[in-house]
Order: structure tokens, then sequence, then C-alpha cells
């Protein structure tokens, strides 16, 4: 595709929301910029599909230097004029989510999309012109970690939004002791269950693993039903979740789950720091290579997490008894009953949707023991793509170190 080139201080405006000074270099020095009209166009597209009230370029054209000194080869897209770094706002003036971004830019036909930061804001585009189409999310790594990010991000391509009103992709159920010894061959024939969410345990102790974890772990493997587990907490301060963490850590170690690994905080005393609970023991799941999530209740998603913790983990849901959660905010997974009746469990069982395609997030980012099918490869599939802002590189660099690498 041509590329146009630009001296530094060249301030011509290339369509009616982007001007050429905006994808200067950060490097500081005065040399010409190289942009192509096909990344500006399709800028401008987004720019409508969104309903923006501005697009911030945070990285556009990176000489070669300075793309290896933020972490690049030298060699990215960013050094072709072909990718932008961008933070998109709505017409109330806040960031658009990241995840809802690279859905929009999927249906225009950037190349090469990204979420590039953990609190999704900042998105990586480009218009690589490779042969193959980049969807990513350096959250969970730089390589290929979907081909569809509606059904990833759980967003309904109807109304646009993230997870509340889109469709259930799979119905499960959460189990634990409580439910006794399941015949796990008749809830696999009952049809009503695509995934189960088991009770590995609970506390720090080691003695307090769920008595029928093993059991339902070695039994839904056997029938190739779809599994995850949560981590019932009693504690009140961050040391004692990282160390529930690690408790956790030790009992499904060598096993696989293409469910996340969740955080289950429901005690009144546990609430009352529930951000730092939640982090210390999401962060240590997450440094072992595993997917993290937080179980609560919806009062306590609104009164006692903060949006900063909402927004960095996936969230499961508990809010019983109605058919359609009032609850306004993001959530991957929702709980929505507790007197479920599946054929092989005696007695009442808890119903969850999901709204992400977990097993295909998980497996494709190598998390959970089980090994990405990019991981030979990582360093051929990705363009660095983390933002020269000054207020924004230091973030993106602590969450991605090696963001978008290119194609040899």
């Amino acid at each position: 595709m041509p590329v146009n080139h630009y001296d530094y201080n060249d301030s011509t405006q290339l369509s009616p929301h982007f001007n050429a000074r905006e994808f200067r270099c950060s490097c500081g020095k005065s040399h010409e910029t190289l942009l192509t009209s096909e990344l500006v166009d399709k800028l401008e597209s987004l720019y409508t599909a969104l309903n923006c009230s501005k697009i911030i370029v945070t990285s556009g054209y990176r000489c070669p230097e300075h793309d290896k000194a933020v972490g690049g080869t030298s060699s990215g897209q960013h050094t072709k004029g072909t990718a932008a770094d961008i933070c998109c706002y709505g017409q109330d003036g806040k960031p658009i989510s990241s995840k809802l971004v690279c859905c929009k830019a999927q249906d225009l036909g950037f190349t090469g999309i990204a979420n590039i930061t953990s609190d999704y804001i900042y998105t990586h585009v480009d218009v690589r012109n490779t042969g193959y189409r980049w969807l990513g999310d350096e959250v969970y790594g730089n390589g290929t970690v979907t081909d569809d990010f509606y059904s990833y991000y759980g967003v309904s391509k109807q109304d646009n939004s993230v997870s509340n009103a889109a469709k259930s992709v799979a119905k499960g159920i959460d189990v634990s002791y409580a439910q006794g010894k399941i015949d796990w061959e008749k809830v696999k024939a009952s049809g009503k269950v695509d995934f189960a969410i088991l009770r590995a345990g609970y506390g720090r102790e080691y003695s307090q693993v769920d008595e029928q974890f093993a059991r339902n772990y070695s039994e839904c493997k056997r029938l190739g039903i779809p599994i995850g587990v949560y981590w019932y907490s009693y504690a009140t301060t961050a040391a004692e979740a990282k160390r529930e963490a690690h408790v956790c850590l030790d009992t499904i170690q060598g096993k696989q789950f293409e469910y996340p690994v969740a955080f289950d905080i429901e005690e009144k005393d546990s609430l009352q720091n529930a951000d730092a609970l939640c982090k210390a023991f999401c962060d240590a799941i997450e440094a072992a290579g595993y997917y993290a999530a937080i179980y609560t209740f919806k009062s306590a998603l609104e009164h006692n997490l903060s949006d900063s913790i909402k927004s960095r983990y996936d969230i499961f849901l508990s809010h019983i008894g109605v058919s359609k959660t009032d609850y306004s905010g993001t959530y991957g997974l929702w709980q929505y009953s507790w007197t479920g009746k599946i054929d092989g469990i005696s007695g009442d069982v808890d119903l969850d949707y999901a709204y992400k395609d977990y097993p295909t997030i998980i497996k494709q980012a190598g998390l959970n023991g089980f090994t990405s099918a990019s991981d030979s490869d990582k360093s051929d599939k990705s363009d660095n793509g983390s933002s020269d802002n000054p207020d924004t590189l230091k973030q993106i660099l602590e969450h991605v170190a090696n963001i978008d690498k290119k194609l040899s």
C-alpha cells in the first residue's frame, strides 16, 4: 500500500478528525513521519462507528530506533506507518472499553487489533498486509488469541454492549461437597450442563480441600465436561488472601481447567477489604498462569468492589431469583439459581450461564495448564503496540513486555 511522507512540522489535516502531527514519532528527533492513507481512513470509520467525541493517538509512526527503545523489533508495523495505538472516547467524555473498540475494528477490517492494557482502555490497530489477521489481547500474551472478538469478550452484536445483554454461550452448574457423590454420567446425559465449576476448597489450610473435589475433577475429565474451580475465602487481609491463593494453587497443580479459577468472596469481614483481597488472590493466580475471576453477590459488586477491580478481573455474578439481572456492570458468568434440578444430583444445585467462550480463550492463551498453540511462534505473529504517550507508556510497558512483534 502507498506510504505518505510528512515533514516533522507538517500540520496537514488528513481527515475530519486526524492531523499529520498526531502521528509523529515521540523519540524527540525532528524526522519525517511515515503514514498510510488506509490507516487514517479506517480510523475515521472507527470514529464514526463508535460515535466518538475524540480519538487520541498515543503512538503512531515510530522510527526504528524508537520502536526498539519501547520494546519493539525496530521493524514492526509502527515503523511502516501502518499502525496506531489509540484511546477512544464516547460522547460522555469517558474512554470506551477496548473490548468494544476491538469488536468494531474487527468489523471495519483492520488486520491487526489488540487490547494492550489490563484496564481495557488502550487499543492497538493496524492495516498490515501480511495475508492473515491478528486479533490479540496483550493481558494474556502477544500471540493471536481469537478469531472473533465478539465471542471472546462476550459482546452482543445487536446492542454493542459488553456481556449484560449478550446471549449466554453455555449453561453450567457449580458444585461442592454439598451435592454429595454426583452421578456425572447422568449429568452429562441430561443435556443441561455444558460446564461445571467445582469447589476446590476454602480458607488457608491444606486440610480444607473440598472432600469431593478430586472425584468431581476426575469424573468431569473422564466424561469430557469442561470445568473451572472456585476457592471460598475467609481472608480479612491481603496476606491471608495470598496464602489462600497458594493453597488453592497447590490443590489444582497439574490439572487443567477450561473455565476460570474464581475467588469466592462472600463473608462480611472479607468484604470490608474486598479490593485488597481480590487483588492479592487474583494476582497470585494469574502469576501462576491461570485465568482469574471474582465470584460474589450483586450487592457486594455494587457496594464493596471498586470499578478498577471489577474492570481488571472477570466477574462471576451471583444474582438469584430473577429472570433478568439488573446489575449494570460487566460479567462473564452469572449464577442465577440455587435451586436447580439436574439428573444425577440429589437435591438442589446452583445454575450458571457463561457469556464468553472460556475454553477457547483459555486454551489459545495457554492458561490453566494448557499449552498455547502459538507459544512456539509468538514472536512471529505480532507487532510492538505499546504507547508513546508519557502518561500511559509506563502502565503499558508494565503489562506488555513485547507487544505485537513483526512477522519474520
